[in-house]
């Protein structure tokens, strides 16, 4: 048991999971900062000052906070977005490394070999 156990705990897998956890924990920290601290005031200024959290309607004793609804979509919309843009970052680098590998030349065939892939065909013809 113990011996499977350490097969899955540190196969390329398991090890890339985890690296990818912390990294994107610290992506969404980033990103979390980028909206509260530089998105969300410049759409305050935009919307002359309005701030989303501070939105909310009174009904009797009970006080409806949509503006914190409102702030947690935009929150969720900003990330989203920042994310598939990430993605789509990498994406490109990429397909230019696809690219390069693609243009290298193949090493040059062997005579040799090219004889055998005829012998080969002509085996097949015969049968």
């Amino acid at each position: 048991m113990w011996k499977d156990f350490k097969e899955f705990a540190f196969k390329g897998n398991v090890l890339d999971l985890a690296v990818a956890v912390v990294i994107g924990a610290a992506f969404g920290k980033i990103v979390s900062s980028l909206v509260e601290n530089i998105i969300t005031p410049l759409v305050g200024l935009l919307l002359n000052g309005v701030k989303f959290t501070s939105l909310s309607i009174k009904y009797k004793e009970t006080e409806i906070l949509y503006g914190n609804f409102l702030q947690s979509v935009f929150d969720f919309l900003v990330i989203a977005f920042s994310i598939f843009m990430f993605i789509r970052l990498l994406s490109k680098f990429k397909r230019k490394e696809d690219v390069v590998e693609a243009t290298k030349e193949a090493p040059p065939v062997d005579s040799k070999e090219v004889l055998l892939e005829e012998i080969r065909d002509l085996l097949k013809k015969q049968n």
